[in-house]
């Protein structure tokens, strides 16, 4: 009975070494194959942006703008990632203040430009600025709001643009670094450590943030414009002033859908349950023609931004109901959270 005993034992010890190394790959996938390489270009593109701002700040450089479009398409690649690095000393918001309800952004620059604050010539006196008056939402202002662009004096300006490429390569930095120095090494060790003490919690902060990611798309990337039909919000859209509100969408949805590829575990068709639903969203948004959402206040626009919306939460939805229970995170988990 004894022998029978050791053999079920050796018969259920393999098992649930491959269950376990399973999670690892998924997580470790991911974390190689998607954070890091995300967040080495967000820090490579916003050198370059800061870089190219202290040899050109002027608004309507077209220099400046494409490299403050290709640092904005880094920074999308990886904005679902709101936990870790990201989350630690306000990085997250002092990189996208946004949405801005109450404008706030608009107020803070008019402000600084205003008074000619000096609070802007170090580094360490701009990291003290309101939220609202850095990262890119701040710089889509100074470089395509006609108050803002065109406030104050040309000098100053210039150095609030140069302030604040500056101050959002450092955050892209900070970040890049601490998960280069041990986050990533915590996710991928993760039940060895305080940080992730099994490999469910780190699966959970990923799919947490794969769900954040889609969820912040359907309902504020699309649903603020969108509004009601009876009030549609096409000035409430993302990034409305350089004309990047659709292409965020894009970009969000392709980044999302590679992280979800990567996440899930290569046996039962899983992938074939939940990749149809992303690639769905994904044409729909590539053949959508409506650069800043312009078409939620006439009928037809409206109906074809409205399945986009559908296509997303239908992505959302496939990553609870399947995607969830099969890498062992109990269905319902809190996507907002992270982790």
């Amino acid at each position: 009975m004894r022998r029978l005993f050791l053999a079920l034992g050796l018969c259920i010890l393999p098992l649930a070494a491959i269950a376990q190394t399973e999670a690892q790959l998924s997580v470790a996938r991911v974390v190689d194959q998607h954070i890091l390489p995300g967040y080495a270009a967000l820090e490579r593109e916003t050198g370059a942006l800061a870089a190219l701002a202290q040899e050109d700040c002027r608004a309507l450089s077209p220099d400046l703008r494409v490299a403050y479009g290709t640092a904005f398409d880094a920074w999308i690649r990886v904005s679902h990632l709101a936990f870790g690095p990201a989350e630690e000393e306000n990085r997250l918001f002092s990189l996208s203040f946004w949405p801005d309800q109450r404008g706030m952004t608009p107020r803070s620059l008019l402000r600084l430009i205003e008074e000619e604050d000096p609070v802007i010539d170090s580094a360490e006196g701009f990291a003290t600025v309101s939220i609202a008056a850095r990262g890119f939402y701040a710089l889509e202002f100074l470089l395509y709001d006609a108050q803002v662009m065109t406030a104050g004096s040309d000098a100053y300006r210039c150095a609030l643009v140069q302030a604040v490429t500056a101050d959002i390569h450092r955050t892209a930095a900070q970040i890049n670094a601490a998960w280069l120095g041990d986050f990533a090494d915590l996710m991928r060790s993760a039940g060895q450590n305080e940080r992730f003490r099994s490999d469910a919690e780190a699966l959970r902060a990923l799919l947490g943030a794969l769900g954040h990611g889609l969820e912040y798309t359907a309902d504020l990337r699309l649903g603020r414009p969108l509004g009601t039909f009876d009030a549609p919000r096409p000035l409430r859209a993302e990034a409305r002033r350089s004309g990047r509100s659709l292409r965020h969408v894009q970009l969000a949805l392709q980044s999302l859908a590679e992280m979800a590829a990567l996440i899930t575990p290569a046996r039962d068709g899983i992938g074939a349950r939940i990749m149809p639903q992303f690639n769905a969203a994904i044409q729909r948004a590539q053949a959508l023609d409506d650069p800043v959402f312009a078409g939620v206040s006439e009928p037809q626009g409206r109906l074809r931004i409205e399945d986009l919306q559908r296509r997303v939460r239908g992505a959302d939805a496939a990553v609870q109901a399947v995607l969830a229970p099969a890498l062992g995170v109990a269905a319902g988990f809190n996507a907002m959270d992270g982790d």
